[in-house]
C-alpha cells in the first residue's frame, strides 16, 4: 500500500512538470494562507514570491499594536484632503516635552500659519472644506454614523466635481447629501430632522436634494415607514410589544397600498398610536407626534385608516 502511494505520488510530480501553467481549469486552483496560488490536482505552484505588506512587527493585543505602529490615520472621504495633510501641533514643546525657546515658538506660528493656508489653496479646496465641516457638524447633532458621513462626503465631492454647486448654497447642498446619504444607507432620518440643525430653510434644503438626486442620478428607494417605528419607540419608552404590534400594522397597512403619498414619519407615527392604545401603553396623539416632528391633525387621520383597514383582532 505504501509503495502505491509512492508511486502515484511520484506520478504525479512527474505529470507536474509537463502542465502548461496557461492551461490549467481555474476551478482547480487553490489560494494558501501564505498566498500562493496552487493545482490541487498536481501540486503545481502557479503563484509565489507574493509581496507581504503588512508589518514587519507582531502585535499579540491590541496596545501592543497601538504602541509599535507608525502609521498615521486612515483615509476618509470626510476631510477635504481626505486627512493626508500634515498638521503641526499647537503645543509649543518638543518630543521631551521641553518648552521651546521663543525663536522656535516664533518659527512655529510662522508654520502653521502658512500650513493653514497651503490646506486650502483654492476656491473648490474651501468650498469643500467648510461644506464637509458642516456635514460633520450635523452628522454629530443627529448621531449619524460614520458609515453615512463617508458616504455623504462621497455625494457632495461627486455634485463638487460636475460642477452642481456654483450658484447654489453651500450649507444647502451638504445638508441635501447628508440626508441622501441616509436614504441610500438605510438610516431612518426625515428631511424635518435636519431642519433643527441646518443653518437653511427646509424648502432650500428639499429644493437641493431633488436637483443632487436627479443630476447624480442616485438609487434611492422610497422611505419604508417601519424604519421609522424603532426609534420613535424608543423615544417614548414604549415595550418591545408596542413596536412589534406597529410593525404589523405598518406592514399590513403598506401591502395594501395605504401608504402611498404619505408622509414616512406619521405613518409610523400613526401606527404606534395605535399599537400602544391595544397594548394598554397609550401615549397621546401629541406626545406621538412631536416625538415624529409631525402635527396632531396628521397622527389622528393616518390612524383612523389604519383602523379601517386592519383586523385589529389579529393582532
Amino acid at each position: 500500500m505504501t509503495t502505491t502511494r509512492r508511486e502515484r505520488e511520484r506520478s504525479d510530480e512527474q505529470h507536474a512538470d509537463t502542465v502548461d501553467p496557461d492551461e490549467v481549469d481555474e476551478a482547480d486552483l487553490v489560494r494558501t494562507d501564505d498566498g500562493e496560488l496552487i493545482h490541487e490536482p498536481t501540486g503545481l505552484i502557479i503563484e509565489e514570491d507574493n509581496v507581504d505588506r503588512g508589518p514587519e512587527w507582531r502585535a499579540f493585543n491590541a496596545t501592543e499594536r497601538d504602541r509599535k505602529s507608525r502609521v498615521g490615520s486612515p483615509m476618509t472621504q470626510t476631510m477635504h484632503d481626505k486627512g493626508l495633510t500634515t498638521s503641526i501641533d499647537w503645543r509649543n514643546r518638543d518630543a521631551s516635552g521641553r518648552q521651546l525657546s521663543a525663536e522656535k515658538r516664533s518659527r512655529m506660528e510662522r508654520l502653521r500659519t502658512w500650513q493653514e493656508r497651503i490646506r486650502t489653496q483654492d476656491a473648490g479646496e474651501r468650498n469643500l472644506q467648510f461644506a464637509l465641516s458642516e456635514i460633520e457638524r450635523m452628522s454629530s447633532a443627529q448621531g449619524v454614523p460614520k458609515s453615512v458621513r463617508e458616504v455623504a462626503s462621497v455625494i457632495y465631492r461627486r455634485a463638487l466635481s460636475e460642477d452642481l454647486i456654483r450658484g447654489r448654497s453651500i450649507e444647502a447642498m451638504a445638508t441635501a447629501s447628508l440626508y441622501a446619504g441616509c436614504r441610500q444607507e438605510g438610516i431612518p432620518r426625515s428631511l424635518d430632522d435636519f431642519v433643527s440643525v441646518a443653518r437653511v430653510e427646509r424648502r432650500e434644503i428639499a429644493r437641493a436634494y431633488r436637483y443632487i438626486s436627479g443630476e447624480l442620478k442616485l438609487a434611492l428607494k422610497p422611505v419604508d415607514p417601519v424604519e421609522h417605528v424603532p426609534r420613535f419607540c424608543s423615544e417614548l419608552n414604549l415595550p418591545e410589544a408596542v413596536k412589534r404590534r406597529a410593525t404589523r400594522i405598518v406592514d399590513e397597512t403598506t401591502a395594501q397600498g395605504l401608504h402611498a403619498g404619505k408622509s414616512p414619519t406619521g405613518y409610523a407615527a400613526a401606527a404606534i398610536y395605535l399599537a400602544s392604545m391595544l397594548s394598554d401603553e397609550k401615549r397621546t396623539q401629541s406626545e406621538i407626534a412631536d416625538v415624529a416632528d409631525v402635527t396632531v391633525v396628521t397622527v389622528r387621520n393616518r390612524y383612523k385608516e389604519q383602523m379601517d383597514a386592519v383586523d385589529l383582532g389579529s393582532l
